[in-house]
């Protein structure tokens, strides 16, 4: 298996994870925040997803699906590209509610849906291409920001399941 190929897999998978974790999940549980300065099933998906847009767009030099596909309204925000929750407060994790699974879901669909032909057509080599970001030492790959939307990602599609594994625990219905 390339490099790749792996890293496809991976995606693939994360994205699997989030369809099994959020199916029939009310929109009042996606919403919850567990603790006051904890971040909602809804906001973490959301968040994975910005990022993934975000750092794919960096790669293939077009824009993030999050404007030229509008699905910040779909979301009631601006259509701001920098907005991806780093650094978010908790009063902004709060905003971010949707009345179902399908619209996060949609979403990271849509944003998988666009980085695996970016992914089959990378050799070996093009993992090895530094990108231009002058402000780290030494200057990322293009395999390793990859990794690094995997690492993320794999830990916030985590969190989720356990929210709503915790939920349930607490008595929340499934739908």
């Amino acid at each position: 298996m390339e490099g790749a190929e792996i890293l496809k897999d991976g995606l693939t998978r994360i994205n699997r994870s989030l369809h099994r974790s959020l199916a029939d999940v009310s929109s009042e549980m996606l919403s919850k925040l567990p603790t006051p300065d904890t971040n909602s099933m809804a906001w973490l998906v959301w968040h994975l997803t910005r990022v993934h847009d975000s750092h794919l767009a960096d790669l293939i030099g077009g824009p993030e699906l999050w404007v030229s596909e509008k699905w910040h309204e779909k979301f009631n925000m601006d259509p701001d590209d920098s907005n991806t929750g780093t650094g978010h407060t908790t009063e902004q994790v709060a905003a971010i509610k949707v009345d179902s699974s399908d619209v996060l879901l949609g979403y990271a669909d849509v944003v998988l849906a666009r980085t695996i032909p970016y992914l089959e057509g990378l050799k070996s080599a093009d993992l090895d291409a530094e990108i231009n970001e002058p402000q780290w030492d030494p200057l990322p790959t293009v395999g390793t920001r990859l990794m690094s939307v995997i690492l993320d990602n794999g830990q916030h599609a985590g969190q989720v399941a356990y929210l709503r594994g915790y939920f349930e625990g607490l008595g929340w219905q499934r739908v």
